[in-house]
């Protein structure tokens, strides 16, 4: 079974699901602002953080599978789900799934569009440098998911950022890459998904296309997006704001849309 780590008493059961090269440790900044009226359950993904690998390819049907078996031990069901990046893509493919065990399902700085052409190419070139570089790979990439104007005031969370992914086992991040090229479309899920929606987006966002991501979601009253001044990594950069928006959208109602 998945490691996981439960926390709180709370009536509502938020399960927090990572990002590709992280782990359960990137939700300490946010849970500080979380409402009590949450249980946090908090999971590692398949080759992440204390998880084992289960596949030469992690697909992101066979990563909800096993978060669905989390949530079976755990007697779960009628929770709140949100996944970060990849821990997004593992949350559609839940939802297209098990759509039963959901009160809400939020998008964290994550999209529902499959990966483009060249972005698959980009993935499939990193194939041989996440198995024998992969320190170099981690240090090139993780401070560009941050917003660009806040270097300077960020680079204590970058370093941060870029401890958790070296610890990552690196063939367990080649199984996750392998399953993100294979991703498809999953906008149909928002479309017929009855439970509320919730998207958090980044105005800075070089992994996901904000701008597409947010223009092309259905026109349902379930659906709410809010886009942030920051980069890919909210939970870092504004964790007050977007557990703010978490809090206010899972267990109250506001307005369809709002930028902040």
């Amino acid at each position: 079974m998945l490691n996981f780590e439960k926390k709180g008493n709370g009536k509502e059961t938020l399960v927090l699901l990572h990002g590709f090269m992280e782990n359960i440790s990137i939700w300490s900044d946010l849970e500080k602002h979380l409402s009590k009226d949450f249980t946090l359950l908090k999971i590692d993904l398949p080759g992440h953080g204390k998880s084992d690998i289960l596949a030469e390819v992690h697909t992101m049907e066979l990563m909800a599978e096993e978060v669905k078996k989390v949530l079976d031990h755990q007697n779960l069901k009628n929770i709140h789900l949100l996944g970060h990046s990849m821990g997004g893509y593992v949350s559609l493919a839940f939802a297209e799934q098990f759509s039963d065990y959901l009160k809400s399902l939020t998008l964290f700085f994550s999209t529902y569009f499959p990966d483009d052409i060249e972005k698959k190419e980009q993935r499939k070139k990193s194939y041989r440098i996440i198995k024998d570089a992969f320190a170099h790979y981690a240090r090139a990439g993780i401070p560009n998911l941050f917003n660009p104007n806040e270097r300077d005031v960020l680079e204590g969370k970058i370093e941060t950022a870029l401890e958790v992914a070296l610890s990552t086992n690196n063939l367990g991040a080649l199984a996750c890459v392998k399953g993100m090229v294979e991703r498809t479309d999953k906008k149909h899920v928002l479309e017929n998904l009855k439970c509320r929606i919730l998207v958090l987006a980044g105005k800075h966002d070089n992994a996901v296309k904000t701008e597409n991501t947010i223009s092309n979601l259905p026109d349902r009253t379930n659906i709410k997006s809010y886009v942030l001044d920051c980069g890919h990594n909210g939970h870092w950069e504004k964790p007050s704001i977007c557990a703010e928006i978490i809090n206010t959208e899972l267990l109250h109602h506001l307005p369809k849309k709002l930028v902040l």
